[in-house]
């Protein structure tokens, strides 16, 4: 991981040349230092098993994330931003984890090697998300995948050479929509460097730009409506892709998740322009871009604005403040609690309400046609509640640091979900997480990357009993 990490710690250098980019020494210094490290590593280890345990891949995961955000920090430490340690760990967090929260201002006078760098790191991190969804988590039991494990996520011999196909296509894939993204964007009328940097933010659902507006800066309905269709395919599931390619049409929109997902960003959307318009009558069809724009960015975590959304009403403050918790489809790289597990939770309600009716009818649960166990129910209500636990003890440690109900609650939510801007006037799409000292950036940091490994990976690792025997 650190030698592939100072591959792409070059990619500014490379990419902007000697003279577009001042802060090359930096990114030269971090790299060289990733890749002696890298090396070594490599060099110690040669010629030993590489069987993991369940136990030691728990540790992997968790440690692999936390070392890849601490060596990606180096060349914003080592920039002209004169950032603090603790600024550069959280803005490397936050790409990596395609959170999209940021303490930096003045995005339109930054060098361009740390915008740059900014944009990779959320691309690395959306490919990483993506692999530890389909491949790592359901080996270990834990995340929404295990609903949609296939033979090729298993950690079997015999499965091997299919997790190496599905590992090539899902970067095909992802690099695929990448590429096609910004051509697009360009194509467009966004400059080459707005169209790579917000190409690779898009699909990796991270929400980083290049200007303070976001995507206001850009002003334009036919870019808002594109980067909705985009930040749509980011928000996905990325193996059903790679299994449309492979021959079986018509899959992806078969997938309960995906109708429910796309169904519910375009009623959310239509409702909330009736809503504006009735409030506020403008141009229908700019008013419907617009907010078509917003709550995609927000239900796939992206954290694109285009506007103020604050500014709509109390109706549409309360919609926004509650679809920060649903996130996207399990297998993208959107974050939040996921689309399947509010489907799951209706699906019991419904039990419940029949027994209630008969008591004694045999009911069975399906979800794409595969019955759901017990087991499944069980791990998704853990999930739910250890969810909520952190969002409580989240907001309860801010607001001991001073800051008010709002900010506290929306910024504890919005790491864990990984969705990028919170509300309120500090923290809301039109500001940044700069003002907020430095104990309250290390409480966001813990939770952007545990809300990323969904919860339990982390606590499992910080749990007693882990570490026993």
């Amino acid at each position: 991981m650190l030698v592939l990490l100072s591959i792409f710690m070059s990619l500014p250098v490379i990419m902007l040349g000697g003279t577009g980019s001042p802060n090359s020494m930096a990114f030269v210094q971090s790299a060289t230092t990733a890749l002696v490290l890298g090396v070594i590593g490599l060099l110690i280890t040669r010629g030993h098993s590489r069987y993991l345990k369940p136990r030691f891949m728990f540790v992997l995961t968790v440690s692999s994330w936390v070392m890849v955000s601490l060596f990606a920090a180096i060349p914003l430490y080592l920039s002209n931003l004169n950032l603090s340690a603790t600024d550069a760990l959280f803005e490397s967090i936050s790409g990596i984890t395609t959170t999209g929260s940021t303490v930096l201002t003045g995005l339109d006078d930054t060098a361009p090697d740390i915008l740059l760098w900014r944009s990779i790191l959320q691309w690395i991190g959306g490919i990483g998300i993506i692999g530890m969804f389909v491949a790592v988590l359901p080996f270990l039991g834990i995340g929404g995948m295990r609903l949609f494990t296939t033979e090729s996520s298993e950690w079997t011999d015999k499965a091997l050479p299919r997790m190496k196909t599905l590992g090539r296509g899902l970067l095909l894939v992802y690099f695929s929509f990448t590429v096609i993204c910004v051509v697009t964007y360009w194509l467009s009328g966004m400059t080459t460097f707005d169209a790579v940097n917000h190409g690779f933010t898009t699909i990796a659902t991270g929400g980083f730009s290049t200007s303070d507006q976001s995507m206001g800066k850009f002003g334009s309905d036919l870019i808002l409506l594109e980067a909705s269709v985009f930040m749509l395919l980011g928000g996905l599931p990325f193996f059903l892709y790679v299994r449309e390619l492979n021959g079986q049409h018509g899959v992806l929109w078969r997938d309960q998740q995906v109708r429910a997902f796309v169904l519910l960003i375009v009623f959310v959307a239509i409702g909330l322009t009736a809503y504006r318009f009735w409030n506020e009558p403008g141009d229908p069809w700019s008013m419907f871009v617009g907010t078509l724009f917003n709550i995609t960015s927000i239900l796939t975590t992206t954290g694109y604005a285009s506007e103020d959304y604050q500014l709509w009403g109390s109706f549409a403050f309360a919609s926004f403040f509650f679809l920060m918790f649903v996130g996207g489809c399990s297998g993208s790289t959107s974050g939040g609690m996921k689309i399947f597990r509010f489907q799951l939770s209706l699906m019991v309600l419904r039990e419940q309400f029949k027994r209630l009716l008969h008591p004694r009818a045999v009911l069975t649960r399906k979800y794409n046609g595969r019955t759901v166990s017990d087991e499944i129910i069980a791990s998704m209500i853990a999930y739910a509640f250890i969810f909520l636990v952190c969002l409580l003890v989240g907001t309860l440690a801010l607001s001991m640091l001073g800051l008010d109900f709002m900010t506290s609650l929306s910024a504890a939510l919005t790491s864990l979900a990984n969705v990028g801007p919170g509300l309120g006037t500090v923290i809301g799409p039109a500001g940044t997480f700069q003002t907020l000292p430095d104990p309250a950036k290390w409480i966001l940091c813990i939770g952007m990357i545990a809300g990323r490994l969904e919860l339990l990976s982390v606590l499992v690792v910080l749990s007693p009993g882990f570490w026993r025997g």
